[in-house]
């Protein structure tokens, strides 16, 4: 084995710079790691040095370039300014190449290229949409090869407990999904072993196990002078009655002893605290399961045919959770004993365990050496990060950050392991729309733009094709609101598709679940417009018909009706004010006053979306009186307004106040 020299260690970002600058030669191929671990600072200083520099071309390879909201006007603004000054920070680091891509002004010798995007927050940049890179998680780093990358940069945390004299490891922390494989590949491809550097944030958790590294790792590690920015956190979102359902109809299809994977938002915040809830008070999550489908979840008269009875107990055994990544959900459930299975990579040992002959000495080795939760990188609020820095040393241990490659997929050396450790294995994630013949639209529109990016989607779809007793769950609202009418999210066809409609398995909405694993075009239509909202349905079953997907004689059944939102909150109203399905199941970044305010501004939204629907809501604000809710005033600098316009804002706020007070 090749002993590596001890890392340049520098305490400063200009020093880093010219040592990079100085080690590669001409233009610079640079990878960087998505989301927090992407040292922003460091990023920055080579962004300042190059961009007044032609002759040394950038070719930034990257995703989820994390950049703080902002913008926005009226109301809006009024509402961000303090909370993004407050969540992140006066100091965050805004990449500056993020904030050059939004006007579309990259110097023509810079060129960032994403394989992921940040949900939205580029569809207007003519820049970022030429450079995306439509690729699956597991692909990315033969793509980074391919491109000759000759530069790493990363954040990383550095070891605080050291004995006997032992030189400080660093930990790859919240990001240990592409940097090895990316290395090995470009080695493997017989090109140089890039440059790694890495840079020192003290706020980043220490995680060990396979995120460990010696220093020697990297070619210089750069510790940048205090004070040190937050870390970026994402603001928690309300849960809505919708959001609820989708994920306690979810939580019935998770099977004890199983393994979980999740992905991020409001439906997968819902899908945990139904699991939470299924553990931890049972009575509860009976309840809301007999709101929301009497007919099948009532306790006397369960539907074998389509729920097993052990699908809605307590978790006996608990779940080994294996996701691309973790965040909030997963410390829920891990504080509530539901992720609590382990595993260890000892095939054979494994394999004992499924056959029920493994030896005391054998659940000794797993109790002591295994891990319950595998994630590739992590992502959180605030609160989901001191949760990590906080960790005893027994569940710290009990988590392991693995290569993107071992998580996201089956195929390699370690496949008959990950087989036995992956057993009964739910794959959540969510999608925006869903056509009728079960193809998935999450990550992109029909005019080609993209919203986000495929990601590990299209992996842990394939997965659960691959492993025996594994499904797939796509969730999705049943409708959504543009320009302030609903529109379906249930379409007979869509010009995208992320998921084909070969891979379709289980779909969710608010108004049930649709199992299309293997069945045939007319019973997919069938059940997927049993899940689509009412006002939609006639427009599906029309048109399957008139395509010969349907039989004409087919007549919608009256329980179809059923699938109406003002049903639903009805449903779920007396949930809501018990305190069984709370706004913010997972913990809020908002104070109290914020949080009415998010409701009030939500529902402004919805009613303003149109030209007639501003008109009508600003007539009713006129017209109702002031706001009496004094907090909320002063919380938006309304309290004593100046001038028409906010004399304005300040009563349409109260009419948004008022609609949605409890």
């Amino acid at each position: 084995m090749t002993t590596r020299p001890d890392p340049v260690y520098l305490d400063s970002l200009d020093a880093a710079v010219d040592l990079l600058l100085a080690r590669v030669a001409g233009p610079l191929h640079v990878g960087a790691p998505l989301g927090l671990g992407k040292p922003h600072r460091l990023l920055n200083a080579l962004y300042a040095r190059i961009e007044r520099d032609p002759s040394r071309p950038l070719h930034l390879y990257t995703a989820l370039s994390l950049d703080p909201p902002g913008g926005g006007k009226g109301l809006e603004a009024r509402f961000l300014a303090p909370f993004v000054q407050r969540h992140f920070g006066d100091d965050f680091p805004k990449l500056a190449y993020v904030q050059a891509l939004k006007r579309n002004a990259l110097p023509a010798h810079i060129e960032v290229e994403e394989f992921y995007l940040q949900s939205g927050a580029l569809l207007h940049s003519t820049q970022a949409q030429r450079r995306y890179a439509s690729l699956n998680y597991t692909h990315v780093a033969r793509a980074l090869a391919e491109r000759g990358v000759n530069l790493i940069v990363q954040k990383v945390a550095r070891e605080a407990d050291v004995r006997h004299g032992r030189a400080p490891r660093l930990s790859l922390s919240c990001n240990t999904d592409l940097t090895f494989d990316a290395v090995d590949a470009i080695v493997a491809s017989g090109r140089p072993r890039p440059l790694l550097v890495a840079e020192v944030d003290p706020e980043l958790p220490w995680l060990g196990g396979e995120a460990a590294v010696d220093a020697s790792y990297f070619d210089a590690v750069v510790t940048p002078p205090g004070p040190y920015p937050k870390l970026f956190g994402l603001p928690r979102q309300p849960v809505t009655d919708a959001d609820y359902a989708i994920g306690f109809y979810a939580s019935t299809l998770v099977r004890d002893g199983g393994t979980l994977q999740i992905g991020i938002g409001a439906l997968a915040d819902a899908l945990c605290h139904a699991l939470a809830l299924r553990h931890s008070d049972n009575a509860a999550y009976r309840r809301v399961l007999a709101a929301l489908d009497p007919a099948r979840f009532d306790q006397e008269r369960l539907d074998p045919l389509h729920t097993d009875p052990r699908d809605l107990l307590p978790f006996a055994q608990g779940l080994y959770g294996c996701s691309e990544m973790l965040n909030e959900g997963f410390k829920r459930l891990v504080e509530v004993g539901v992720i609590r299975r382990k595993v260890v990579d000892d095939l054979a040992l494994m394999q004992r365990l499924a056959d029920g002959v493994a030896s005391d000495d054998d659940r000794a080795e797993l109790a002591r050496d295994g891990q319950f939760l595998h994630g590739a990188f992590y992502l959180g609020s605030p609160e989901f990060y001191t949760w990590l820095r906080e960790l005893s040393d027994a569940p710290r241990r009990g988590i392991g950050m693995k290569r993107v490659s071992e998580v996201n997929e089956l195929y390699g050396g370690n496949e008959a392991l990950e087989r036995l450790q992956r057993r009964d294995a739910r794959f959540f994630n969510s999608c925006m729309m869903a056509t009728a013949l079960g193809a998935a639209v999450s990550d992109g529109l029909d005019d080609g733009r993209v919203v986000s990016g495929v990601g590990g989607q299209y992996n842990f779809v394939a997965m659960a094709h691959a492993l025996p007793a594994a499904c797939s769950v796509l969730m999705l609202r049943a409708t959504r609101e543009v320009h302030g009418r609903r529109s379906p999210n249930i379409v007979w066809n869509y010009g995208h598709a992320t998921i084909p409609r070969h891979l379709r398995d289980v779909y969710i909405s608010e108004y049930g679940i649709a199992r299309v694993r293997g069945a045939t075009d007319e019973d997919c239509v069938l059940a997927m417009a049993a899940i689509a909202d009412a006002d939609s349905q006639h427009g599906l079953v029309e048109t399957a018909q008139r395509h010969g997907k349907l039989r004409g004689d087919f007549a919608p059944p009256p329980s179809w009706a059923r699938n109406t939102g003002a049903r639903l909150r009805a449903a779920l109203a007396p949930l809501r004010r018990d305190g069984t399905l709370p706004d913010y199941p997972l913990g809020s970044d908002f104070t109290a006053v914020e949080q009415r305010l998010v409701k009030a501004l939500g529902w402004l939204k919805t009613h303003t979306g149109s030209r007639g629907g501003k008109l009508r809501t600003l007539a009713r604000a006129v017209f109702a009186g002031p706001c009496a809710d004094a907090e909320a005033l002063e919380r938006m600098q309304l309290a004593a307004p100046r001038g028409l316009a906010a004399w304005l804002e300040a009563r349409v706020l109260g009419l948004g106040l008022r609609e949605t007070a409890e």
